[in-house]
């Protein structure tokens, strides 16, 4: 469960985020609509751990994710929260399935080839275990990310604009696959948007613009 009390941020005299409260049960889907510059981007980077409320709390389970020293809540993030970025961040000279050793890696955990090619092949991207990411098409990539969001099993899983450069169909086919793969972990997904396309898609919604 996700749980947002009091939540403030903006830069200066201009306010970026108020949100007075906002609760997401566990295995949950939300989606987060609004503008360029409504917020969207600083919410997510809010819950995953990356950017510091000037007021109020974020509680995941039963974590507050601000009261964790910055070593604490690294570690907590790569064990807990799957993040999935606008661009890829993926070392283009390593292998697909290095990336992904890596991801475990810096998370703390053991390296787990069996579970890189377990979530690989859900993904439809077993034959490409050993490419280079480089290699790789915008799509695959794309998939790779969603890989290593997935990787460890997270609680949370947040995702930046998805479907942004995508058509009708692929923005669709995207957002089936990312509530498929939250649902198999049973992890509460969360996406920012503001593509109009996939509001149908999903019943728990927070219009920034409206706040």
């Amino acid at each position: 469960m996700i749980i947002i009390n009091d939540l403030a941020f903006g830069y200066a005299s201009h306010k970026v985020l108020s949100i007075p409260q906002l609760q997401v049960e566990e295995g949950k889907h939300l989606l987060i609509l609004g503008a360029s510059g409504s917020g969207k981007t600083t919410l997510l980077h809010i819950l995953g751990g990356l950017l510091a409320p000037q007021e109020g709390t974020v509680r995941i389970g039963q974590t507050d994710l601000y009261r964790l020293s910055g070593a604490q809540r690294d570690k907590y993030r790569g064990q807990n929260i799957g993040l999935i970025f606008q661009k890829a961040h993926l070392i283009s000279a390593l292998s697909v399935q290095d990336n992904l050793l890596l991801a475990q890696y810096l998370a703390g955990m053991a390296q787990d080839r069996g579970r890189v090619k377990e979530v690989l092949t859900s993904l439809g991207l077993a034959d490409k275990l050993y490419k280079k990411v480089k290699a790789l098409s915008q799509g695959e990539q794309q998939r790779v990310t969603i890989a290593r969001a997935l990787l460890n099993r997270p609680r949370v899983i947040l995702a930046d604009e998805p479907t942004a450069s995508l058509d009708d169909t692929n923005a669709h086919k995207v957002i089936d696959l990312l509530k498929s793969q939250a649902e198999q972990n049973n992890a509460s997904l969360l996406i920012a948007t503001h593509d109009q396309r996939v509001k149908d898609q999903f019943e728990l919604q927070l219009n920034l613009a409206t706040l």
